[in-house]
This record gives structure tokens, C-alpha cells and sequence, in this order.
């Protein structure tokens, strides 16, 4: 008898009973014997040269110093998804790209040794001339990578301006973010039977062990990675890291085990932060709320050690119908560490600059900012042409309207006050990419009736062993306990990682697929399946989840403090696997995404380059204390050319809300902010209340 569905089932993840009680093990719990511990050496200056290194050879327990003088060579030609990537090449020469760059591993027999004698070290530099100083019309500015396409330029956007009743010409500012994810970067790395093995903190096995192969030049099938369990990523552990990097070079010359754990303090230094952003935004609309044109223009800063991309300019390709639009990305090379991924990229950062702007325009035209966006809704891609899968922002405003209370709100600014207190609610709408990308899984059909399923896949703490559970179970036409998978190994083969919020999308594919193919196989037989090709067949549309996000603030205009009391998030994420979990992860984009509006801002000082606050003091990140009631649901969604009919949950419940919440506390104050985070300076009135 066929076993009720296990998709679309609220279910607890399966690994949590050994991540509460201690026994679930990650990259720095793994036991080995002989085990040697590494500290990384980084840089103090922007730019330079190594001059000298001292000796600490003597020094308890120590077994070697790596450095330039004889660190393993490493291929120049590896890279990663934006193409060759200098930050790869640790410890290759005495130059120093940047402050908090790794110039020395210390590997010792404890951590504690490791740490003293790295503490002990003292490296001396020639300084050169640097510049980490993010402004407007550097000489450096350059256009930037056309990765994701050419920059748009349809119809005439300024025959469009000049004819629009209302105009927005503004520009928005965001900072420096890191992902600050619970768990430190850390790799054990080992050679065994001549194959280099690793248990390493990252978001993609197969990925990191092919670029590690590439680096160190060996063949591919001498390497194998293991990321059993890994707390948090955020997109800084979806490449190869440093601290495997440097562990490779160390078990290599030293011929036994070593692990490397990157302290608080290197995690911000040496891993890649979301970059310093200028965004201009110009709308123009008639009287009626209808768009014109749009116009949308970042300009990011990123390193001249790798390309990057930071693509704010999404959510105007494909968010709001206009008859002309027009985006344009630059970039400008600075002496930094090279910025990646985090959180939601580019779309993050684009959302708070398109949807403040959107704000501004309702403001100005003295239209509902709700129906705003309802009067824009596209019927094809803006850009494309292309027709979509299935939308459902609409669904996604309307509701979160309905149940947040949104009918009857005072469009005014500044009409709402509780003692001292302002209150204001705001709102914004987005768009994320959704699709699949290239992987494959193995299943055996046992001879007891069980399956092994074999994926590379990842869980970054997301619970993507509990969804593919069950997507696996209801592919086969079991119960899940039937289903055993194996996971997050790089001998699995080839497998999309945990990012872009593509990862459950991509192997929940490859395993639908490679069930499919053990129909009416006799046990025991293992059959693989690679979704390259089906993949490379589907038909070109436009693949998008939505949601809209309601926020509600008090503001004291006494101390400039901003409180947030209520988040609402509607959600269209295609068919939801696990509405347990996929609760709990667009709750915690909104939490990452309030953080980022409130708090989060990396400093670096402009005359000796460094960041002044690289760690979780100096870095504030929303505590428990700063979450008001989050509520979020999902409304009906479907993706047709996904056998699951998933799009991918996540990164969407950050994307918008800091524009929520900026756009709140104009409603609570008047005034607008243009700059992220909403920092108590900017928002301190020398006012008081209307009243007091």
C-alpha cells in the first residue's frame, strides 16, 4: 500500500536529535590521530611587500612556519564562478593585496601552541600606497562583469523623464556586510592511500574538492571533501576557503594531519564581505501611478585579486512593467579582500534601493504604495520578453495586506504617535531568481526493500537532509524511513552547493530523475542519473519567487532608537517541501534582513585600510532582544517545468525587508533614509514629537 505523501508535510529535521545532545560532528570535531592545529598569520597593512618574517621555531610545541619561502606552489589558473580568482593563491609571494591577508600558517601540536607561537610571530613590512576608499566618480570606476547579461537599455528613458508628471532621482548608499555565519571556517585536511581528503566547512563538496584539485594540480579523483554538518554559510563558505587551502599546504609539508580554524576575528578578515554600494534610482510615472521608465545604476567596489558581481540592477529587470528601462553596473578596484556572495547578493541591495525608491514615488503621486505595485504588475518579462512560469506577487500583496492590517492605513507621515513614540508601517515586493542547475544522484534499490539514495549535496543548516528525505520517499512511492541517504561527499559526484537558493531545487531534480530510471529495477541494482541534459532542454522563461514583506516600527526621535514591533512575509516559493522548515527559513532571512537595515556596518579605516570592527562586538548583528513577532506563510505557487514543482526558499525572506523597514520609519518620522543601517545619528531628531 502506498505511504501518504511526505512532501508538502511539516516534518522535524532529521538530524536534529544529534545536533541538540553534542553528537553530530563538524568540520572541527572529527578526530584523527597524529592531529596537527594551524594559525593563521594575516597582514596588518593594505598593501606592500614582506620584508622579513621572524622565528618561533623554538617555541613550545610548534612544528613549522609556512610562508612564501616554501609554501606548496599553487596553479595560478584556478578560479570560481566569476573566473580566475587571486585570493586563491595563498602565501605565492611577498606581496600583500590587502589588510587581513593570510602571509603566514603557524602548525603546531595544540591550538593553544599554535596560537601563542602566531601571536609570538612578527612579520615586517615595506608599506606601499593604498586606497580603500569607496566614493563616487573614482578614476577607477570601470564597467562591470556582464555575467549575468548586458546592461538594459529599452526605449527612451529620458524622453520618458522628462514627460512624467512625478520624477524620483535618488541615490541610496548600503555598506560593508559579512555573513558572520555561527561556525568558524575550519578544514582537517590528510593524505591517506595518496588521496588528499578533508573535512571542511563549505556549501558545495564537489565544487571546493575540483577547484582545490585544479589549484594544487592534482587529479580530480585524488580528492575528496567531506561537509557532514556546517553551521551556517551565507554564501562565505560556497568556494574554496582559506582555511583549506592553507591546511592542504600544511599536511603536505609536514606529512601529517592538520587542522586550521579561522578565529572570530580572521573570519571577518580573510573571508570575502558584501561590497560598499552606490545605487542611484530614477522613476518617472504618470498621474495615474504608471510607470514610464525605470533607471537603475550601481556601482560596487571589489578587488583587483578577482572579478565580481554584484548585481543590484535584478529586481528592476523583472519586478515593474515600464515602456523604458535602463540599468547600468560599475565597479571600482580597491585595495580590499575580495567581496562574495552573501545573503541574498546583489538582489538584497537592489530590493532596499528600488523599493525605497517605489516608496518615494507613492509619496509623491499620494498613491497607496500597495496599489503602486499593483498598477505595474508585468504580463511578460519587462526586459526579456519572456513569458513566466507562474507568478504570484499579487497574491503575495494582497494577502500580506489582508493580514496585516494594511486597509485603512494613513498614507500620511508622521500621524501616528504613542507617547514619545512614532509609529509608521511600510511595505516592499520582490523577486528572486529560481531555478536548477546541473547535478547528479545515485539510488540503490536494496535487496530489503530500503534506498541509498547518494547525492553531493550540502546542509548548511537549512535541512536539506529532512527535504530530500522526502522528496526521495515520495519519488519511489515509500515511507521515509525507507530512505537512507548519503551526503555532503565529494565522491558522490558532481552537485550544485547550498546557494543561491538553488541547492534543494538542483538535487531534488537530479534525485526525481534517477528514481525514475529505477522503475521496474529488479534489486539490487544502482542507477545514476546527471540532469545536465534535461536541464539544457527546458524552455526559456522567466523563473522567479516572490513575496511581499509588511513591517510596522516605533521610532524614538529623543534617542533615535528604531524598534521593529511586527514583520509579516507572504511567500510564492513554488510547492513547499517541508512547510516547517520553510517557515523557519524565510523567518530567518526577514531576521537577517532586519539586521542588515538596523545594525550590520563593516568600518575600515581609510588611513591604514583595516577594518576596525572584525568581530561580533564590534559587528552588531540582531540579538533575540531586537526580533519583534515574525509571521510568515506562503501563498499558492507552482514551478511547471520542475518535476517538484519547487522553486527554492531562503535568501527570498531577506531580500526585502530592509526596504520594509526603511519605508516604515519614513511613514513613523518623515524623513527619508537613504542609508543603510538606520543607525541612531541618522535617525535622532532635534525635535520632538507633534504634541509634546
Amino acid at each position: 500500500m502506498k505511504p501518504p505523501p511526505a512532501v508538502g508535510v511539516p516534518q522535524t529535521r532529521l538530524e536534529g536529535p544529534d545536533k541538540v545532545t553534542g553528537r553530530a560532528r563538524y568540520a572541527a570535531d572529527e578526530p584523527l590521530e597524529e592531529l596537527a592545529h594551524g594559525c593563521l598569520v594575516t597582514s596588518t597593512v593594505a598593501r606592500g611587500h614582506i620584508r622579513d618574517i621572524s622565528r618561533v621555531d623554538d617555541m613550545p610545541g610548534v612544528l613549522g612556519v609556512i610562508d612564501h619561502r616554501n609554501a606548496p606552489r599553487l596553479n595560478p589558473a584556478a578560479g570560481g564562478f566569476f573566473g580566475p580568482d587571486g585570493s586563491l593563491l595563498l602565501l605565492q609571494d611577498a606581496a600583500v593585496p590587502h589588510a587581513g591577508r593570510p602571509v603566514a600558517l603557524v602548525v603546531a601540536e595544540t591550538p593553544e601552541q599554535a596560537r601563542a607561537a602566531a601571536a609570538a610571530l612578527t612579520v615586517t613590512y615595506d608599506e606601499q600606497a593604498h586606497d580603500c576608499v569607496f566614493r563616487a566618480g573614482h578614476p577607477a570606476e570601470r564597467p562591470a562583469l556582464t555575467i549575468f547579461g548586458e546592461d538594459v537599455e529599452i526605449g527612451d528613458v529620458d524622453a520618458e523623464l522628462a514627460e512624467a508628471a512625478v520624477v524620483v532621482d535618488e541615490v541610496y548608499h548600503t555598506v560593508e556586510q559579512h555573513c558572520a555565519a555561527m561556525e568558524p571556517h575550519t578544514a582537517t585536511a590528510w593524505w591517506e592511500d595518496g588521496r588528499l581528503q578533508a573535512f571542511d566547512s563549505n556549501q558545495g563538496p564537489f565544487i571546493v574538492a575540483t577547484t582545490l584539485a585544479t589549484l594544487f594540480s592534482l587529479d580530480p579523483k585524488t580528492v575528496r571533501i567531506r561537509a557532514e554538518h556546517v553551521g551556517g554559510g551565507f554564501g562565505s563558505k560556497g568556494q574554496c576557503g582559506p582555511q583549506l587551502i592553507l591546511a592542504v599546504m600544511a599536511t603536505t609539508v609536514l606529512g601529517r594531519p592538520v587542522r586550521v580554524t579561522l578565529t572570530r576575528r580572521q573570519v571577518f578578515l580573510a573571508t570575502p564581505p558584501r561590497p560598499r554600494i552606490r545605487q542611484r534610482v530614477r522613476l518617472g510615472a504618470d498621474p495615474d501611478g504608471r510607470l514610464r521608465a525605470i533607471h537603475h545604476e550601481a556601482v560596487f567596489e571589489e578587488s583587483p585579486l578577482a572579478e565580481y558581481l554584484e548585481n543590484c540592477v535584478e529586481p528592476t529587470r523583472t519586478l515593474y512593467a515600464a515602456p523604458a528601462i535602463r540599468t547600468r553596473l560599475t565597479t571600482v578596484p580597491l585595495d580590499i579582500a575580495p567581496p562574495f556572495s552573501v545573503r541574498g547578493p546583489g538582489l538584497t541591495p537592489g530590493s532596499f534601493a528600488l523599493e525605497s525608491a517605489m516608496d518615494e514615488l507613492a509619496e509623491g503621486l499620494g498613491i497607496d504604495p500597495l496599489e503602486l505595485r499593483l498598477r505595474n504588475e508585468p504580463t511578460v518579462g519587462p526586459v526579456s520578453g519572456l513569458t513566466f512560469s507562474h507568478r504570484n506577487l499579487v497574491g503575495c500583496l494582497q494577502e500580506g495586506a489582508r493580514r496585516f492590517g494594511w486597509t485603512g492605513r494613513d498614507h500620511r507621515p508622521r500621524q501616528r504617535q504613542e507617547g514619545h513614540l512614532l509609529v509608521g508601517t511600510g511595505l516592499a515586493a520582490t523577486a528572486f531568481g529560481t531555478g536548477a542547475l546541473p547535478s547528479s544522484a545515485s539510488i540503490t534499490a536494496e535487496t530489503d526493500g530500503t534506498f541509498t539514495v547518494s547525492i553531493g549535496a550540502s546542509d548548511i543548516g537549512t535541512g536539506a537532509r529532512t527535504a530530500l528525505t522526502a522528496i526521495a520517499a515520495d519519488a519511489l512511492g515509500v515511507h521515509t524511513g525507507r530512505i537512507r541517504l548519503e551526503f555532503a561527499d565529494s565522491d558522490l559526484g558532481p552537485a550544485w552547493s547550498a546557494g543561491g537558493s538553488r541547492g534543494t531545487t538542483s538535487w531534488s531534480w537530479a534525485i526525481t530523475t534517477a528514481a525514475a530510471k529505477l522503475t521496474g529495477s529488479v534489486p539490487p541494482v544502482t542507477v545514476t542519473a546527471d540532469t545536465t541534459e534535461e536541464l539544457g532542454a527546458l524552455p526559456h522563461r522567466e523563473r522567479h519567487a516572490h513575496s511581499a514583506v509588511f513591517a510596522e516600527v516605533s521610532v524614538d526621535p529623543a534617542t533615535g532608537e528604531v524598534r521593529i514591533r511586527r514583520l509579516l512575509g507572504m511567500f510564492a516559493v513554488g510547492r513547499v517541501v517541508n512547510p516547517l522548515l520553510a517557515r523557519s527559513q524565510v523567518v530567518g532571512g526577514m531576521i537577517t534582513g532586519l539586521s542588515m537595515a538596523l545594525y550590520e556596518e563593516g568600518i575600515r579605516d581609510r588611513v591604514t585600510g583595516r577594518n576596525v570592527n572584525p568581530d561580533l562586538a564590534g559587528y552588531h548583528i540582531a540579538a533575540h532582544a531586537d526580533i519583534p513577532d515574525v509571521e510568515a506563510d506562503f501563498v499558492p505557487d507552482h514551478e511547471p517545468d520542475d518535476p517538484s514543482g519547487i522553486k527554492g526558499v531562503g535568501e527570498i525572506g531577506t531580500v526585502g525587508t530592509a526596504a520594509a523597514i526603511a519605508n516604515a520609519v519614513w511613514h513613523a518620522t518623515g524623513t527619508r533614509q537613504r542609508s543603510l543601517p538606520l543607525r541612531l545619528d541618522r535617525v535622532l531628531e532635534d525635535r520632538p514629537p507633534t504634541g509634546e
